[in-house]
């Protein structure tokens, strides 16, 4: 039996708020002022817990919705029972207790502040004596009992007013002490807790929290006359006289939608509410645009603000940019001297002029020098572009300088096609992670793309889409009249092409690559995202690890 005892629209306090700030203020602060919240399988397993055991004592099962605006809290206590007259609120977990020095089964202090809260919510409500809470830890099927006097009603007293402080705060607080408390964390992906570590202390050992993988799929649309809609839970794409193919929401990580396909209104609502991303690429490869679904976020975005709005970060996180890159591209023609003897005085001047420029980025008091110095370094990087390419491969497939809008040759056309494709997925990592992609550090606002997700394509150029180029070139991956179309002096991606390069460019995304500062191994797809959340924390107080993903 469901009831509401009490509403009001005056702002309170959850209760799970209260039981989330005595377990770890960090974790309050993301979730209360932030507004992020995540899921792992201890989230899930204890929703499957509460349903089983509502099915199971619905005779003896009651839930209240309480509200107290004196007190400030609300929530609805997981069951709620009569005995001997008095009204005892229940809290079910499903991991093990604590255990004292004599191995006596206690409730875990966040637990604890959880029941009493909740018995303070029904003395202040209903005008009645709570004696006590109880608690059951079911992996150790053992039932913790809490009593509730006046020490316990000060304990909630006083936590409902530190927490009311933290949660005007416009600084996040810094990870726990307790390292601990981290591993079962839902929110450990989004605190990144171990990189906040390694960023304070250069000898900590991390754990990798991050998760490894985003098992959902990037679904690519790339039929022009195609209709993607909704039917329930799911996500139904009709391709003309094709059999319709049907994809449960739950496994779709990205839609995106190539050259004129569609997408309806119900469909856009589904992604939105499911966090999947939507995003559209022309038919020429450009990428247009993306579903903007964040919600919340507002602190950190203002954050954000603070922070690039500052000269001088600003132009030290270019600066990391700028070498990012620099370095990355002088590695990837250092290796094409390992094989190409016949090159190697010319790719040697080249790589030798880079160094010299790269050792001058740290020395630069502008964002215009530096951009002096990326052009130049762009310009002797594709000048050693053409040494990667394989004798074996046509002239057709060659480089001979890098053109864009639109592209003059198809060497160019890949390379403008996994642009394209990267930025989108940067977009897509900005967007996950809620922060503003119009905002940045280095690029200056234009009309084509966001300065931010610019800004952080810089660092995965690279490894994402250089070298995915040379390699499918040199493989001679690619026909030429099946793959490209030509007209008058541009080229484009056929169809064909542009289903190989997505399957290229994915296949790239899901190997590993071992980040060189926080010593585990990610699939680039999660680097994207990582990548995200470490500039975050240059103006969170805990910098040091953004733009390290230089190639080896």
């Amino acid at each position: 039996m469901e009831q509401t005892v009490a509403s009001a629209e005056t702002e309170t306090l959850r209760v799970n708020s209260l039981h989330a700030f005595a377990y770890c203020q960090r974790l309050f602060y993301l979730e209360e002022v932030e507004e992020l919240y995540t899921q792992n399988e201890s989230v899930f397993a204890g929703r499957r817990l509460h349903a089983e055991l509502q099915k199971l004592e619905r005779e003896d099962w009651q839930e209240f919705n309480l509200e107290s605006v004196a007190l400030g809290l609300r929530g609805r206590v997981d069951a709620l029972r009569t005995l001997e007259g008095h009204l005892i609120p229940y809290e079910h977990k499903i991991g093990r207790c604590y255990r004292d020095r004599q191995q006596q089964p206690q409730a875990w202090h966040s637990d604890r502040v959880q029941i009493l809260a909740y018995a303070c919510l029904l003395e202040t409500v209903l005008g009645v004596t709570v004696p006590e809470g109880r608690i059951h830890y079911h992996r150790d099927n053992v039932t913790v009992r809490v009593p509730v006097d006046e020490a316990g009603r000060q304990l909630v007293r006083d936590t409902i007013e530190q927490a009311r402080q933290l949660r005007a705060s416009l600084e996040r607080p810094p990870v726990c002490r307790n390292e601990r408390l981290c591993l079962n964390c839902s929110l450990a992906p989004v605190c990144l807790p171990e990189e906040a570590r390694l960023a304070r202390d250069p000898e900590h050992l991390p754990l990798r929290l991050f998760p490894r993988d985003d098992e959902r799929e990037i679904i690519h649309v790339t039929a022009g006359k195609a209709l993607i809609r909704r039917a329930g839970e799911q996500l139904r794409i009709a391709i003309d006289d094709e059999p319709e193919q049907k994809l449960p929401i739950q496994q779709v990580g990205q839609i995106v939608i190539h050259k004129f396909a569609q997408i309806t209104t119900p469909a856009i609502h589904l992604c939105a509410y499911q966090d999947v991303g939507v995003h559209f690429i022309s038919s020429g490869g450009r990428y247009i645009g993306s579903i903007d679904n964040r919600k919340g976020s507002i602190q950190r975005r203002i954050r954000q603000y603070q922070a690039l709005t500052n000269p001088d970060q600003c132009l030290r996180l270019a600066q990391l940019l700028v070498n990012c890159r620099g370095q990355s591209q002088r590695r990837l023609l250092l290796r094409a001297q390992r094989n190409r003897q016949d090159a190697l005085p010319a790719l040697q001047e080249i790589t030798t002029q880079m160094e010299q420029l790269l050792d001058t980025i740290s020395h630069t008091d502008s964002l215009e020098a530096l951009r002096g110095i990326e052009g130049h370094l762009a310009a002797l990087y594709f000048s050693g572009l053409p040494y990667l390419i394989g004798d074996q491969v046509p002239e057709k497939l060659h480089f001979n300088g890098r053109n864009r809008r639109p592209p003059q040759d198809r060497f160019n056309a890949l390379l403008s096609f996994g642009y394209g494709m990267l930025l989108k997925d940067v977009m897509n990592a900005i967007l996950t992670v809620g922060l503003e992609p119009a905002f940045g550090f280095y690029h200056q606002p234009r009309t084509q793309a966001p300065p931010l997700a610019l800004d952080l394509m810089e660092i995965f150029r690279v490894p994402l889409v250089d070298m995915v180029v040379i390699a499918s070139i040199n493989r001679m991956q690619w026909n030429f009249d099946e793959c490209f179309e030509v007209c008058r002096d541009h080229v484009w991606l056929s169809d064909d092409g542009r289903r190989k390069f997505i399957q290229l460019y994915e296949a790239r995304k899901g190997e590993m690559w071992k980040h060189p500062v926080t010593n585990y191994s990610l699939t680039y797809r999660r680097l994207l995202e990582l990548e995200v959340r470490l500039l975050e924390k240059e103006w969170c107080g805990e910098a040091g690890l953004f733009g390290k993903l230089i190639l080896r």
